[in-house]
């Protein structure tokens, strides 16, 4: 190791330091030995030099070798643990291994091509024999052999076995699968046999070709790896000598320590550096105990003289400090409490490798930083406060609850109590005109209840020198520090001035709600338990109240739109849904909670005592969706008065959809109607027959007057203006009377907290309930499927089903011959005479005369004639086979004819024609109540052409 080199060190202290007292020193060894027990004490400072050289020489080399030596030892073993385990490992996998290798080439030689045809040719050992023994050569394995069926030898590698028979079973072989065996053979050992058939394209084996291979062969290639391992563990070991080298160097460089004088020195120098820094540095025990304080730490304190080796909780320290310091545990910065004075306490544990033997503690005044702290901490709390602002106020777009949202965010934490004045259209969406300088109480927040302040919903005018009226009019946030000594608050009100006194209410800011140039009311933070406001809280106030101002405009905007869009589809929507003796109806809407949508229904008084009930939605919300649904509607109405069936009316509808988005398209006016569906359906009491169609829109459900419930499969065609010209399909349902046909919007059962179906099956459990009236069906199925906050419109329309009886509804079948005329016309008058309608006979003859007359003569046969009676109203109905409308004209003063449907439309309230699949039926309505024509006498051509004159144009 060679002589220990020695070390001086100037036994002088820095300039201006002076010598540390003995006791001093004596109380940095005995810290420095109770904090870190482990290590050694240094040696007294008589020993030699040489002796110091001789001890620390033995110690660094016993334990450099050691660690060299177990460094070795550990190599070595590692090495001849990795030699044992290749060996133990190729023995177990060199049989496997030889499975695998004649496997692999028995079916390589077997599958190659020219195997095939080499052993159907006529001399398979020539062209065999050579590819045979190549493979061999080249596979490392022991033998190649390919035989016929029969077991006689094509190829192997004596030449002189060739031609002559194997021995052993290949049976299995010959059945077409590969066949393994492993066999013993004295002097050679164990081997490894592999027979794969060769088999033609029809399944027939042509051949079969063996494959054998030694264990000891594929051991020897494992051997052989030895030299490779045994060279990498040579280098290993290599390594890991230099590198336990390196270390032992290392060691020895470490520990050639100081001597004790040096060490002595040493401490001297640490403690006069602690002594001398401005910082208190604290050394405590494990177990609790003050081992060491310096100047600063006992000033800061004000620990006693006799401080060291007492336990810390004894020095008369706060509770909090005392227990802080004993802890043990890393603290960074903690603020503590001494006295007058802020301390800035940091501690370390000693020993971080097992339980803590002590900790070093620092103390730093920070008493001077106390008041930049504190106003740190208001600018924190602003700013925390602005940071709430953002995120709390403007959550919604209702005026109201923005304005309150602001007070929520302003108390406690910058008020005691906040009022919110806005002018009084505000509220409604309107902008403020400027003329009234009356603002409405929206918004009455503060810490404690009952308050002093005007309720809310009281409309305030504020004279001009109010700090209120000042703020509005300066654009701008007013103090009043003191409102005991306001005169301007006092001018407002004297006697609700004194009340806010009473309460202890003593200072004001206002500031204006300005947004967009436009001022909407004021904002007022009091305060009655907090300290006056200062100049400093103005900034803050107005950015509060600023950014409360835009969420208030934001809503108030919204508020407005909301409100035009609300009315504009209340106008659309029906007010009031028509009586018909055919159905009973009731309806629900409700609108989604995002705004005002395109969900709408109707119910369509039809000719011949039928009824049209509509569902129609237009996706999206807002005017626009509105709007389109208004345009809907009426379209569907139009398309009624036609008297379509519903397929033919969804196609025009259709077509109007197509129109109406090609025309915005191109124009850019708005978006595109996508997504508009509509299901249409006709009921006829008369019958109980109802014809449905739909667009997109979801299937109706029926409820059976047992209370069953169903879903009728009725063909879905694409939404609206999406059909590309695809024709719509009609499906009849026969519903008995007191049936209920529930029509809806998809906003009903869909939601997005549940599957679809989920919704299907709450809409069927809420309407299987037997003898329900329609009105107690909407509420039971609103109640089941709504949600608090509905995503989307919801429309439900229930129509409850009647029938007319059997004695309201006759019918003929009329002959194509004129003089069946006046037989109908005599079976009509005792019909109406059994109903007790003789006052409307005549007036019924004349109609029904004319439309039979009409049909026989330009109809076609079967030609039927319907009477019904519907409350007040006699429905007359002539149906044949021709498909040819009559139109109105104006007959002239020496036509024979021409006046048939003059007389129709002059005695019938309304009459029309409606296309049928086998023809056209034209009807009539007339009130039984109604004024019936005068029977006097016979009627003729004069009476007639008297009725109007030559000028009348129809």
């Amino acid at each position: 190791m060679g002589a220990a080199r020695t070390r001086t060190w100037p036994p002088s202290l820095p300039p201006g330091s002076q010598r540390v007292p003995d006791r001093d020193n004596g109380g940095v060894m005995r810290a420095h030995r109770q904090v870190c027990p482990g290590r050694p004490s240094p040696a007294p400072a008589t020993s030699t030099a040489s002796a110091r050289s001789t001890g620390r020489r033995a110690r660094s080399r016993s334990v450099a070798s050691q660690v060299f030596r177990l460094h070795l030892a550990v190599v070595v073993l590692l090495v001849l643990a990795a030699v044992a385990s290749l060996v133990l490992e190729a023995r177990g996998t060199s049989l496997q291994e030889a499975y695998d290798r004649s496997r692999i080439g028995a079916e390589t030689f077997a599958h190659a091509p020219g195997t095939l045809s080499a052993m159907k040719s006529d001399d398979p050992s020539a062209l065999l024999q050579p590819a045979a023994e190549e493979a061999r050569k080249e596979s490392e394995v022991n033998y190649v052999i390919a035989f016929s069926p029969s077991g006689v030898r094509w190829t192997h590698p004596d030449p002189d076995l060739i031609g002559k028979r194997v021995v052993g079973s290949y049976s299995e072989a010959l059945a077409g699968r590969v066949h393994q065996e492993t066999y013993e053979t004295p002097g050679v050992g164990k081997a490894v046999d592999t027979m794969v058939p060769v088999v033609d394209r029809d399944g027939r084996v042509v051949g079969l070709v063996s494959v054998g291979i030694t264990v000891e062969s594929v051991n020897a290639r494992v051997t052989g790896q030895l030299p490779l391992v045994l060279g990498s563990a040579a280098v290993a070991l290599l390594l890991a000598t230099v590198g336990s080298a390196l270390v032992s160097r290392r060691l020895r460089r470490q520990t050639h320590g100081l001597d004790p004088a040096e060490m002595t020195r040493m401490y001297e120098h640490h403690d006069a550096v602690l002594h001398s820094v401005r910082e208190g540095v604290l050394v405590v025990s494990g177990e609790g105990r003050l081992l060491l304080a310096n100047d600063e730490a006992r000033r800061l304190l004000e620990l006693p003289a006799d401080a060291e080796q007492r336990q810390v909780s004894e020095l008369g320290l706060e509770p909090d400090a005392a227990r802080l310091l004993a802890s043990g545990r890393t603290v960074a910065d903690e603020v503590l409490l001494a006295g007058d004075r802020l301390l800035a306490v940091n501690v370390r544990p000693v020993d971080r490798r097992g339980a803590a033997s002590g900790s070093v503690a620092t103390l730093r005044d920070t008493t001077e930083l106390r008041a930049l702290t504190g106003r740190a901490e208001v600018a924190r709390e602003r700013l925390q406060l602005l940071y709430d602002a953002g995120v709390r106020v403007g959550t919604t777009l209702d005026v109201v609850r923005t304005a309150e949202e602001l007070a929520e965010v302003a108390v406690p934490g910058f008020a005691d109590f906040v009022t919110v004045e806005l002018f009084e259209a505000v509220p409604r969406g309107d902008e403020p005109d400027g003329a009234s300088t009356e603002m409405l109480r929206t918004v009455v927040h503060g810490i404690h209840e009952p308050h002093p302040f005007v309720p809310v919903g009281e409309l305030i005018r504020y004279v001009p020198s109010s700090p209120v009226a000042e703020s509005l009019a300066g654009g701008r946030a007013v103090l009043e520090p003191d409102l005991a000594g306001s005169e301007g608050r006092r001018a407002q009100h004297l006697e609700r001035a004194q009340r806010l006194l009473d309460h202890g209410v003593h200072a004001l800011i206002s500031a204006p709600l300005r947004a967009r140039g436009m001022v909407l009311g004021t904002v007022n933070f009091w305060r009655s338990q907090k300290p006056t406001f200062e100049e400093e809280d103005l900034s803050c106030a107005e950015e509060l109240a600023t950014r409360a101002a835009v969420s208030i405009d934001n809503a108030r905007r919204y508020t407005r739109e909301h409100t035009m869009a609300v009315a504009l589809q209340r106008s659309l929507l029906p007010h009031e849904l028509p009586a018909h003796s055919g159905v009973e109806v009731a309806h629900r809407y409700l609108p989604a909670q995002a705004g005002v949508g395109g969900d709408w229904f109707d119910v369509i008084p039809l000719p011949g005592a039928r009824v049209a009930l509509v569902v129609g939605d237009v996706v999206g919300h807002g005017l626009h969706a509105a709007a389109t649904m208004g345009r809907l509607r009426t379209a569907v109405h139009n398309f009624s008065a036609l008297d379509l069936p519903p397929d033919e009316l969804l196609s025009h509808l259709d077509e109007l959809v197509a129109k109406i988005d090609q025309d915005e398209t191109a124009e850019g006016e708005g978006p595109a109607v996508t997504g508009a569906t509509c299901l249409y359906a006709i009921y006829d009491p008369a019958t109980g027959l109802c014809s449905l169609a739909r667009a997109g829109h979801p299937g109706p459900a029926l409820v059976h007057p047992d209370g069953r419930v169903e879903y009728p499969q009725v063909p879905v065609s694409p939404p609206l203006g999406l059909g590309g010209g695809l024709p719509f399909e009609t499906a009849e349902l026969r519903l008995a009377e007191g049936s209920q046909l529930a029509l809806y919007t998809d906003g009903l059962v869909e939601d997005r907290t549940r599957d679809i179906d989920t919704g299907f099956e709450l809409l069927r459990t809420a309407l299987a309930q037997p003898g329900r009236a329609p009105e107690e069906s909407c509420r039971a199925v609103f109640e089941a499927l709504l949600p608090e906050r509905p995503a989307d419109d919801v429309a439900l329309l229930i129509a409850r089903t009647r029938l007319l009886g059997r004695d309201d509804v006759v019918a003929w079948d009329v002959p194509s011959d004129p003089a069946a005329v006046s037989r109908v016309r005599a079976d009509v008058t005792r019909q109406l005479e059994t109903w007790g309608l003789d006052q409307v006979a005549f007036t019924a003859e004349l109609l029904i005369s004319e439309l039979v007359t009409n049909a026989i003569r330009y109809g076609h046969d079967p030609i039927r004639l319907r009477l019904l009676r519907d409350g007040a109203t006699l429905i007359c109905e002539v149906s044949d086979g021709s498909s040819t409308s009559p139109h109105l004209r104006r007959a002239k003063a020496t036509d024979e004819g021409g006046r048939g449907l003059f007389l129709v439309a002059q005695f019938a309230q309304r009459w029309g024609t409606r296309y049928t699949g086998r023809g056209k039926v034209i009807w009539t309505e007339q009130s039984v109540h109604g004024p019936a024509l005068e029977t006097a006498g016979p009627m003729g051509d004069e009476a007639l052409l008297g009725l109007w004159d030559d000028d009348e144009t129809y």
